[in-house]
């Protein structure tokens, strides 16, 4: 078995990019049974072809997780990108969150470089641990368990698989910054291995307390690699994916 966290990761998974309508199917797909069934935090009747979809999916780009072994889809994440033909359209993080005073404004041109990660979900097949099965992301609040010797080289990585697929998805678009809402338990574990966020607000109760935050890859990638080397492999692909930072 590969020992590093890097080469553990990709022994195990594929990170797929959603890009044909079969793919786009199966996101959906994964995330109903996550957001609708497992969690109840999306109602059936508004999904009656049992796929999730919101208004928000044209306008973003998606990706798999899917498990080599069984070819099951693990998880999967999009990135809502800028509207190019109305930079100031809102995303969702600015129709539910107050922003702290001078976050709520920003210019056009710094919106053609922000996105927003979004619908992370996780498999339940891959939710192993008492406390995680509730989350759509899988991750219990005890976040200390996650640091045990046997529990560093995969999981709970699948969050840091899901941050990976969207720092390519930053990379492919140019984008610099992206918002994020994210339950504090994935917030603080981030956190441990050099994924900083800023908060930008305070915390909400949507769907259980969740925290308004926003990202900046010239920022939190170089910490990354200073704090959780083989975490910045994992993450840019050993280097591949970086958004243009050194």
């Amino acid at each position: 078995m590969a020992t590093d966290l890097y080469s553990a990761f990709n022994q195990y998974f594929d990170l797929l990019p959603a890009d044909n309508d079969q793919l786009r199917e199966e996101v959906f797909r994964l995330r109903y049974q996550v957001y609708v069934i497992e969690t109840g935090f999306e109602r059936a009747e508004d999904h009656p072809n049992g796929l999730e979809r919101d208004a928000f999916d044209e306008r973003s780009d998606h990706y798999l997780l899917r498990h080599r072994a069984t070819g099951v889809y693990a998880a999967t994440a999009r990135m809502i990108l800028p509207n190019s033909s109305a930079p100031v359209a809102p995303f969702p993080i600015e129709t539910h969150c107050q922003f702290h005073e001078g976050l709520d404004e920003r210019n056009p041109v710094e919106r053609r470089r922000l996105g927003e990660v979004s619908r992370f979900a996780v498999s339940r097949a891959f939710k192993k641990r008492v406390g995680e099965a509730g989350t759509p992301i899988g991750i219990s609040g005890n976040v200390e368990m996650y640091f045990e010797p046997d529990e560093r080289r995969i999981l709970p990585h699948l969050s840091l698989g899901l941050l990976a697929v969207e720092l390519r998805m930053m990379h492919k678009y140019g984008l610099t910054h992206c918002y994020a809402v994210m339950e504090p338990a994935l917030y603080r574990l981030i956190s441990r291995f050099g994924v900083t966020f800023q908060q930008i607000g305070p915390m909400i109760d949507y769907h259980g307390q969740r925290i308004p935050c926003l990202g900046d890859v010239n920022q939190f990638l170089p910490n990354i690699k200073r704090v959780a080397r083989p975490v910045w492999d994992l993450m840019t692909d050993e280097g591949r994916y970086t958004c243009g930072t050194e």
